[in-house]
């Protein structure tokens, strides 16, 4: 894989000569998807015409506004003439999406674009919908479609919502989004693994005691109440932007240079998961949720979710992986610990596991990128005693291309790489399948916690969860 942004691509694939953005109005776009045009522009990787749709009833100057406020407040607007550019680009399509109206307007507005890319960042439970009104306006043939996470509720709904994709795309026209594989640090994981030799003498059972991936925010729910109360923290992020940094942890080295091995050998930790029972969740709820927007006033949706769970695979078999994610949390951080086995041999008395961790392996994911090797260094003097230091191997900044503005390129140049196969997607869901219904009611947690104590208990036996810092210069 010498470059990772053209391994995935699907040889002689035609470039999108249009981008639909079905969810035009709503958060993700203005958050995320303005920017990214914006960025893709001034790249001159973004060309063709931009084709927004959605049911809210703007003009031109309140679309042409609402892009403005987005880049200046996500990014900045620091090349002018690229913004016109981007502007000159923009059409809007408003309708219902079970409206076929709505599908015979975006075909005109479309014009002689034959190999459109429909992104649809809109809420899952409109997914279906939209595919089929689609194919049914003769918009599917030559395209593309680039579908939000997450794919489907269960395992059931994923396989019904891939049928009905496959019904109007064909696979290689299907672009299953996880915006976290576009993320620099978490494609560091698979480049630190496997470019550095020293690590795969004790990348094992043998050498590791545990491993633990942390997602903390600390904001709540704000407007995307309705929303949570259909997905919840495990839905959310766990099953798979959780699973997606485990895979890559987990994985084999791919069997030849290319990004098919990839998903295979990604797809091959999940279907080795043990699938999850209730004594192996925590679910939690922090103080307040019932009263956020849109929220049921005897909710049990989770706002943090910690787990438990094995891979049986030769290499892993008996290692715990503890994940946890939730909001409300005292910071903003992701961070992996792997935590290695203290020596087999107590030389030194200040070595015992009684005087803190052994040592580990730290991948700061979020908000800064970084990882760093903690072990022990002797103090000055004749005792043999001394302290455990993080030796910091790597701390990158952010990369210039955005995650949104790299997975956007990469689907309308038919490039699969930092996308989501569907074997991984139902291997996923059938790991987490048996707890989506079958489980411990949320415990409460208040806002600023580390949630509920029972997630402590979880990990009790394995040193305890490492809790991630604002300033992870200070840890040790």
């Amino acid at each position: 894989m010498s470059d990772p942004t053209t391994a995935g691509s699907t040889a002689g694939a035609p470039h999108s000569d249009a981008l639909v953005i079905f969810g035009f109005t709503g958060d993700l776009a203005s958050k995320k998807i303005f920017p990214a045009l914006y960025a893709m522009v001034k790249a001159g990787a973004l060309t063709v015409p931009v084709i927004g749709v959605a049911s809210s009833k703007w003009n031109t100057d309140q679309l042409h506004r609402r892009v403005r406020d987005s880049v200046e407040r996500e990014s900045g607007i620091d090349d002018p003439p690229a913004f016109d550019r981007l502007i000159s680009l923009l059409r809007y399509v408003c309708g219902d999406y079970k409206d076929p109206a709505t599908f015979t307007a975006l075909k005109a507005a479309l014009g002689r674009a034959e190999r459109p890319a429909h992104y649809l960042a809109i809420p899952p439970a409109l997914f279906a919908t939209v595919i089929r009104s689609l194919g049914a306006a003769g918009l599917g043939g030559n395209a593309r479609v680039i579908v939000e996470k997450p794919f489907g509720r269960d395992l059931a709904s994923a396989r019904e919502l891939d049928a009905i994709a496959h019904s109007v795309f064909p696979e290689l026209s299907i672009f299953r989004i996880d915006h976290y594989l576009g993320k620099e640090a978490i494609m560091n994981i698979l480049y630190f693994r496997f470019a550095n030799s020293f690590l795969e003498p004790i990348w094992n059972r043998d050498r590791v005691a545990s491993v633990q991936v942390t997602l903390a925010e600390s904001f709540g729910v704000g407007q995307r109440g309705g929303f949570y109360e259909s997905a919840g923290c495990l839905r959310d992020v766990v099953e798979n932007h959780l699973f997606q940094i485990v895979a890559l942890l987990a994985m084999e080295p791919p069997a030849y240079q290319s990004f098919a091995a990839v998903h295979s050998a990604k797809s091959s930790v999940f279907h080795a998961m043990q699938p999850l029972t209730p004594g192996d969740v925590v679910r939690g709820q922090y103080a307040g949720y019932r009263e956020e927007r849109d929220v049921a006033a005897d909710s049990d949706v989770e706002t943090f979710c910690a787990l438990r769970l094995f891979i049986d695979s030769w290499r892993w078999a008996g290692v715990p992986w503890y994940l946890r994610a939730g909001k409300r949390l005292p910071n903003t951080a992701v961070e992996v610990l792997v935590q290695l086995r203290p020596p087999p041999q107590k030389l030194f008395d200040d070595a015992r596991p009684a005087m803190g961790r052994a040592n580990y392996l730290r991948f700061r994911l979020q908000p800064t990128s970084a990882i760093a090797l903690a072990a022990r260094v002797k103090r000055q003097g004749k005792e043999f005693v001394g302290d455990q230091r993080e030796l910091y191997l790597c701390e990158d900044a952010e990369n210039g291309e955005t995650t949104y503005q790299r997975l956007l390129g990469d689907a309308m140049a038919g490039d699969s790489a930092l996308f989501t196969s569907q074997d991984a997607v139902e291997a996923a869901w059938a790991v987490v399948d048996p707890v989506l219904a079958n489980h411990y009611a949320a415990l409460p947690y208040a806002p600023g916690t580390w949630g509920p104590g029972a997630a402590d208990a979880l990990i009790a036996g394995d040193g305890g969860w490492h809790n991630p810092e604002q300033n992870p210069r200070t840890e040790a």
